[in-house]
């Protein structure tokens, strides 16, 4: 099935739903286990659930009374590989764009004087 890229990264989006793929690389987990550690309802837990599984990043599996949650990482491999073609530029250099930054800041209060 191929998803779009814009419904993964919609669902990644999110800091709620990136914080539950992280979780779901350790390994499959049941959905009150994913809940426990946010401060929201299990009812937006499962909206979020939802959304991942729409995107395909999870899949949901009920097993007796418990469902449980497993990542599909295959569902990034289209959005890795887009994000792969931006990979020819080069990395920008954070600390020489703060040194370049502070110098054009200062050289303008410079010339005021």
């Amino acid at each position: 099935m191929v998803l779009s890229l814009d419904t993964v990264f919609a669902a990644l989006a999110d800091p709620t739903r990136r914080a539950i793929l992280s979780m779901l690389l350790e390994d499959d987990m049941a959905v009150t286990d994913v809940a426990e550690p946010f401060e929201i309802s299990l009812a937006a837990i499962s909206k979020h659930l939802g959304l991942l599984a729409s995107a395909g990043l999870i899949s949901q599996e009920k097993r007796g009374r418990v469902r449980w949650c497993k990542l599909e990482p295959d569902a990034l491999r289209e959005a890795s590989v887009w994000m792969q073609g931006f990979g020819q530029f080069e990395p920008v250099n954070l600390d020489a764009f703060e040194r370049f930054l502070a110098a054009e800041l200062v050289a303008p209060e410079a010339e005021c004087d």
